[in-house]
């Protein structure tokens, strides 16, 4: 009997502990999941959401005249329509980063495409990139001098191909098997840019266009277009076609295209940075897009900026410079573009 009697105290003494141990340890995931942030805690899901940007810089009302203020608006309006369009319709978050940067790559406005700057030696290189968020596909094209439009010869070789990035020429063997626009160099030609080139013999300009999307499906992705660098030597190549750098998009945190300082985006990962702080640390996107680049950054001397989607459609358009070309729209109805600093 007394044995009996021990054995039940045993038990019980067992059951006890086991139930104080699974209830410990459930506090304690309850503590640490309070002590981190939603990565998407600021608005409800969006149907569907695209930013763009232009590039960054030294943009400033005093840079710019009225004629040429409502030039960029209207060329940056247009782009965001056109992705806008896609999205409402159900089109893929793809098809909508690729036709919006289409239309900034045909506007000699932006630093991409027929608006491409001059190098050095008065050519013209340009590199594009496009990542699929839903399964990290990518593509790049780099240093490419008559491809009309890099930012599909870069969807080409994420889908018809097994490669990541391809260069040069190339490049444009590749694209011209694809049957992708040829044009001669002389396409890229433009007055001022030629003009900004006699200038930048003393000083640098910088310049990019992308986009980052959400489809209705729920599928992110991202693209970035650029004629490089005002100036730049010995088939300089910046952070636009670097997955990861200056381009990236993952279903589980967010899209990013940058522009800006592009060696600094290269070293510091920057695109990447802004989807592992959301991923690890459970940053929302605002915080880790605003960290990155308004702190790490500017710390290492970065100049420039990043235009964010999250998978719920958050949007987040940082930059440390004097402005960034730039513009949103979401399903719930709001959308705008701007230029300067102080506009939100």
């Amino acid at each position: 009997m007394i044995k009996v009697l021990f054995m039940k105290k045993i038990t019980i003494i067992v059951f006890v502990l086991l139930i104080g141990g699974l209830g410990f340890l459930f506090f304690n995931q309850v503590v640490i999941a309070s002590t981190r942030q939603p990565a998407n805690n600021s608005v409800k899901q969006q149907e569907w959401a695209i930013a763009i940007h232009g590039g960054a810089g030294v943009i400033t009302r005093e840079k710019m005249t009225p004629e040429l203020d409502k030039e960029y608006r209207e060329g940056l309006n247009k782009a965001l329509q056109t992705g806008k369009n896609i999205l409402a319709d159900g089109g893929s978050a793809l098809d909508a980063v690729e036709q919006t940067i289409r239309i900034m790559e045909d506007n000699p406005l932006f630093n991409a495409g027929k608006g491409a700057v001059f190098t050095h030696d008065g050519k013209n290189e340009l590199d594009a990139a496009i990542m699929d968020g839903s399964n990290l596909a990518a593509g790049a094209v780099a240093g490419v001098t008559d491809l009309k439009n890099p930012i599909t010869a870069a969807r080409c070789v994420m889908t018809k191909s097994e490669h990541v990035m391809l260069s040069g020429a190339g490049a444009s063997q590749f694209a011209r098997e694809q049957g992708l626009e040829i044009v001669p160099p002389s396409y890229f030609y433009t007055k001022k840019r030629f003009n900004d080139l006699q200038e930048a013999l003393k000083r640098e300009k910088m310049g990019t266009v992308g986009c980052c999307a959400l489809d209705k499906k729920g599928n992110l992705a991202a693209g970035t277009s650029t004629g490089g660098m005002t100036n730049k030597k010995y088939n300089r190549i910046g952070d636009s076609p670097v997955i990861g750098a200056g381009t990236y998009a993952n279903n589980a945190t967010c899209a990013v295209s940058a522009t800006g300082h592009g060696e600094y985006f290269i070293r510091w990962t920057v695109a990447h940075d802004i989807s592992a702080l959301m991923e690890y640390r459970g940053l929302s996107l605002k915080e880790a897009s605003e960290l990155v680049v308004n702190e790490k950054l500017v710390k290492a001397g970065g100049s420039g900026g990043v235009i964010c989607v999250d998978k719920a459609g958050n949007i987040a358009l940082p930059f440390n410079s004097e402005g960034m070309f730039r513009g949103f729209a979401t399903a719930d109805g709001k959308e705008g573009v701007y230029i300067y600093q102080d506009e939100k």
